[in-house]
C-alpha cells in the first residue's frame, strides 16, 4: 500500500496535463483517511487492536502529520478510540444493544428528517442532494475494500445532508453524537449492502426533490427499516 500511495503522488503528471482542466487532486489526509477507513471496515485492523501511528506511517509511506490528522477524524466518527497515555486503538465492533438502540433512534428520527427535507426543498439543498446521489453512482473502485469505505462514507455524508436539510440542529447533533454511521458497515463487508442502498437512497432523493414529506418520510422509513435486516444476519451469525 506504500508503494501505490507515495508512487501515485510522485509519478510526473502526463504532457496533456498543462494544456486540459482536470479534477482537484484529493489531498493526502483525505487519501490516508480513506484507506486507514477501508482497513477498519474490512477487519484488516482488526476491533479492539492498538493502533500504532509510526507503524503506519512506515507502511502508507508518510509522515505521522496525516496519520494523527485521519485518526482525530476516525475518532471523532466513532471507528478509533483514544486512551490517554496509551494511544489510538480500533473501536469494537457494536453490540447486539447497540446496535439495537441505533436503529430505534434512526428510525423514530430520521422519518422526520426526510419529510422536512422535503418541506424545507430549496435551490441549494436540490443541488446538493443531487451531487450527494451522483457521488454514490460513481463508478467503483477496483479496489473493493476502498469502493466500500468510500460508499460508507458516502452513505454517512448521504444521511448527515439530510438531517442538516431538515433544519432541526437538535435532531442533527442527537444522530451525529448517537452513532457512527460507517461503523455500521464493517457488520457487512458485502456488495449488496452497497447496490439495495443506492436505490433506497434513489427513492429517498426523488421523494424530496418532488417536495413530498409524507412519502421521503416513507422511504426513509423504509430504508432504515431495510438496512437493517441487512446488517442484523451479522448477530444471528455469531450466536
Amino acid at each position: 500500500m506504500a508503494i501505490e500511495l507515495s508512487a501515485r503522488r510522485m509519478r510526473p503528471a502526463p504532457d496533456q496535463a498543462a494544456s486540459q482542466q482536470v479534477a482537484p487532486r484529493q489531498s493526502l489526509g483525505d487519501e490516508v483517511y480513506e484507506l486507514l477507513l477501508s482497513q477498519l471496515i474490512s477487519l484488516k485492523i482488526s476491533p479492539g487492536s492498538r493502533i500504532a501511528i509510526d507503524a503506519l506511517a512506515r507502511e502508507l509511506g508518510v509522515s505521522q502529520t496525516p496519520i494523527r490528522a485521519a485518526l482525530i477524524r476516525l475518532e471523532n466518527e466513532g471507528m478509533v478510540l483514544k486512551i490517554h497515555n496509551v494511544g489510538f486503538s480500533a473501536a469494537p465492533m457494536p453490540s447486539r444493544e447497540r446496535f439495537v438502540q441505533i436503529y430505534d433512534l434512526r428510525l423514530l428520527l430520521e422519518p422526520y428528517t426526510a419529510g422536512k427535507a422535503a418541506e424545507n426543498l430549496s435551490d441549494d439543498s436540490r443541488a446538493q442532494l443531487l451531487e450527494a446521489a451522483g457521488l454514490m453512482n460513481e463508478p467503483a473502485s477496483k479496489d473493493v475494500k476502498l469502493a466500500y469505505s468510500k460508499f460508507a462514507l458516502q452513505d454517512a455524508q448521504f444521511h448527515e445532508l439530510i438531517a442538516r436539510q431538515s433544519g432541526n440542529e437538535l435532531v442533527k447533533e442527537a444522530l451525529s453524537r448517537a452513532y457512527a454511521h460507517a461503523q455500521l458497515f464493517r457488520l457487512r463487508f458485502h456488495s449488496r449492502v452497497t447496490e439495495e442502498a443506492i436505490t433506497e437512497h434513489a427513492n429517498i432523493v426523488t421523494a424530496i426533490l418532488a417536495g413530498d414529506a409524507k412519502a421521503a418520510s416513507a422511504a426513509m422509513e423504509h430504508h432504515i427499516e431495510q438496512s437493517r435486516g441487512r446488517m442484523q444476519p451479522f448477530f444471528d451469525d455469531m450466536e
